[in-house]
């Protein structure tokens, strides 16, 4: 009986000891869970499900889309996901009145908070809340997969630490966090599955080897394969593409970053960039669309020979890009025809003007080949003005009304969907230096490149336009 009662006491003493041990280890990993990390960065406003579908995705989505999605625009710092009620429906009513017109949107940046502040812990309210606008406008949705959360690039971790100076949102990921960034592209595309399209980060961001005076396209195309690779496992037929370089113009003279081979009147491309393309051209491990952006005017702000012909340059850019991806759809992710003053807000023109000459700046990406744009919507938190903006600003109930940016936009969008089969369009001789055309079989553009009223002959029908008018014919 001593002997067992022994026993029986040990056998005790173990079974207490053992569920001792269990609660110091319950503990601590309740500590772990909720302690911040070591560099004292804050996990307030996280969760670990960021791979969770967010919301109800639409029934019908983009999912059967191809790599094509058309004319578009992107949200930029402030958008009409957030304001008034009345004024947020009423650019819900406008966009949903041109059904699917797509609608580009930065996991970071540009109305994004940071979505993954500690690694594995995320905060996706913004995006959310993006998305749940183009849902309810009914968009083709579009993700950029930039940019990256602070601890990829040599920052501080936690929600409380996010450094938002340029510089800092500019930085690419250090190569030891390009998996990390992968597996963030994933867990997005895990949260909305309407979205089927994809561009891998924006502008070769951080990507400059200053060493050698040229951008790291290495480093840029191993970010991109992983990200790539990554966004195929979670649906094959997830469209992803890149490398959405700036294709950057010089003059001529400025040798020897001038390229000898694709120039114009509007300059020459810098030969750095289109090293660069070709590298991910040739390393990629695969693509469904291939994306750039750029402007029509040169580096130090020359619109060469003016501000109309100098958006030959989209021409010529798309034909240089498509004869070197053997007919992968070619996206604009940005276009820009206005230079930009010192806080790079583009308000020196007329409204009249600015549409006149994006319209031709359109023209001229469609004519090279590309199938599909977005706008970079430069909307204003508040005010009356809002120069180049899609709609006034939602911030009162009497804002979300259409401007005439919107009306080029969406109805170019719509007149030249993808796979739309240009045609030739007569011009009267001596209205050909005035206007720019394009057509289709059913309705023709043209632009009034002068600052003064003119008489025009185009298909077959005579009419006036006003300085740097916008007319749509039906054929």
């Amino acid at each position: 009986m001593g002997c067992q009662g022994w026993n029986s006491g040990a056998r005790w003493w173990q079974l207490t000891a053992l569920l001792g041990v269990g609660a110091a280890v319950l503990a601590l990993i309740l500590t772990l869970l909720n302690t911040p990390p070591s560099n004292g960065g804050s996990t307030a406003g996280t969760s670990r499900d960021g791979d969770k579908v967010h919301g109800t995705p639409p029934a019908s989505s983009s999912a059967s889309r191809g790599p094509d999605v058309g004319w578009g625009f992107t949200h930029t710092q402030f958008s009409a996901d957030e304001g008034s009620g009345t004024a947020v429906e009423r650019v819900e009513g406008l966009l949903s009145r041109h059904p699917g017109l797509p609608q580009n949107q930065h996991i970071m940046g540009w109305g994004a908070g940071n979505p993954e502040p500690v690694k594995g812990r995320y905060d996706f309210a913004e995006m959310d809340r993006r998305i749940d606008f183009m849902r309810a406008s009914g968009a083709t949705p579009v993700v950029t997969l930039c940019c990256a959360p602070d601890w990829m690039k040599g920052g501080r971790s936690g929600s409380d630490r996010t450094d938002w100076s340029r510089s800092a949102l500019e930085t690419a990921p250090e190569r030891a966090h390009y998996k990390d960034f992968a597996a963030l592209a994933a867990t997005v595309a895990r949260r909305y599955p309407d979205v089927r399209h994809f561009i891998v980060w924006n502008e070769f961001k951080g990507f400059w080897n200053n060493t050698e005076a040229r951008w790291d396209y290495e480093g840029y195309t191993e970010l991109y394969n992983l990200v790539y690779k990554a966004l195929k496992e979670v649906g094959p037929d997830i469209m992803v593409g890149g490398p959405y370089l700036v294709m950057d113009s010089l003059d001529p003279r400025q040798k020897p970053d001038a390229s000898t081979t694709v120039k114009g009147p509007w300059g020459a491309l810098d030969q750095r960039v289109l090293d660069a393309f070709d590298y991910w051209n040739a390393h990629k491990a695969g693509a469904d669309f291939v994306v750039v952006d750029g402007s029509s005017y040169t580096k130090d702000d020359e619109l060469l020979p003016d501000e109309f012909a100098a958006t030959d340059k989209f021409t010529a850019v798309g034909n240089w890009v498509r004869a070197r991806t053997r007919g992968l759809p070619l996206w604009w992710a940005e276009y820009y025809v206005e230079p930009a003053d010192g806080n790079d807000d583009r308000a020196g023109w007329s409204e009249t003007r600015r549409e006149a000459v994006q319209a031709a700046g359109l023209i001229a990406m469609a004519k090279g080949g590309a199938s599909s744009g977005f706008y970079w919507n430069p909307e204003d938190e508040a005010g009356a003005g809002c120069a180049g903006c899609l709609w006034t600003p939602t911030s009162s109930g009497g804002g979300g009304a259409a401007l005439p940016m919107f009306d080029l936009v969406s109805r170019f969008g719509a007149a030249f969907p993808p796979g739309t089969e240009y045609e030739g369009v007569a011009v009267a001789p001596d209205d050909r230096a005035n206007v720019r055309v394009l057509a289709d079989d059913k309705a023709v553009l043209v632009v009034n490149v002068l600052d003064r009223a003119i008489d025009a002959w185009v298909d077959g029908k005579r009419f006036g336009m006003g300085a740097y008018g916008v007319k749509w014919l039906r054929r």
